[in-house]
C-alpha cells in the first residue's frame, strides 16, 4: 500500500507540513509495511495547469502527478487562503487525470490562524473529492495557530485526531480493496458550440 501525504502550502516550514507529517507517520506506524511519501509543494517546481492531457506534462509537474495516480491513499492537508485551499493545492487536483483518485482513501487536514475557518474541509475540500469520486474519511482534522508553540504541535487532542486520521487512511484502504463501492455516474454527452 502507498500513502502519500501531500502539504499544499508553499511554506517550508508551516504547520500544514508538521500536521501532514505526523498523520503519514500514523499511518506507518498503523501498517509498518506501507511504503509512505511527503510531498511538500514548496519543493515542485509545478507549472500552471492549462487544459492539456495530463501524460503530456513534464519535470516536476509530471513527477507530481504520477505519485498522486501510483497512491493508494492520500492524507492532503492545506493551510486555508481567502475561505479556501491554497492556489498552488488547486493547481494540482487541475493537473491530475480525472480517475486519479477514484475509490481511493483521502484524509484532509486545514490549517489556520484561529477557528474561523474550520467549515473549510466540508465546504471546500470534501466536494473537490467527490467531483473526483474519492471516498473521504469523516471528519478530516482542523489545526490552528493555538495548537502550536514555537512551530511545534503541542495540542495533544489534535495529535491525537492526527493519529486517527493516518490510521483510519490505512485502514479504509486495505477495506476497499478490490471492492466497487461507487454508483456509476450518467454519460453526459457534451454539446458543440455549433450545435443548437
Amino acid at each position: 500500500m502507498k500513502v502519500l501525504g501531500l502539504s499544499g502550502s508553499v511554506t517550508l516550514s508551516s504547520k500544514t507540513w508538521v500536521s501532514v507529517k505526523q498523520a503519514i507517520e500514523a499511518a506507518k506506524e498503523a501498517l509498518p509495511d506501507a511504503e509512505t511519501e511527503l510531498v511538500h509543494l514548496g519543493e515542485y517546481d509545478t507549472v500552471l495547469c492549462d487544459g492539456r492531457d495530463p501524460s503530456l506534462y513534464e519535470g516536476d509537474t509530471k513527477a507530481l502527478i504520477d505519485l498522486i495516480v501510483e497512491a493508494d491513499a492520500l492524507i492532503i492537508g492545506t493551510p486555508v487562503y481567502r475561505a479556501s485551499l491554497t492556489g498552488a493545492l488547486k493547481n494540482v487536483f487541475d493537473l491530475i487525470p480525472n480517475d486519479s483518485l477514484r475509490g481511493k482513501a483521502i484524509g484532509f487536514i486545514a490549517s489556520g490562524g484561529s477557528y474561523h475557518h474550520y467549515l473549510v474541509i466540508d465546504h471546500q475540500l470534501n466536494p473537490l473529492a467527490n467531483y473526483f469520486r474519492a471516498h473521504v474519511i469523516p471528519g478530516g482534522v482542523y489545526v490552528h495557530n493555538g495548537h502550536f508553540s514555537e512551530g511545534e504541535l503541542v495540542d495533544e487532542d489534535v495529535k491525537g485526531r492526527l493519529y486517527q486520521l493516518g490510521k483510519a487512511a490505512v485502514q479504509l484502504t486495505d477495506n476497499l480493496q478490490n471492492k466497487d463501492l461507487e454508483i456509476q455516474q450518467p454519460s453526459i454527452p457534451r454539446r458543440k458550440l455549433h450545435q443548437t
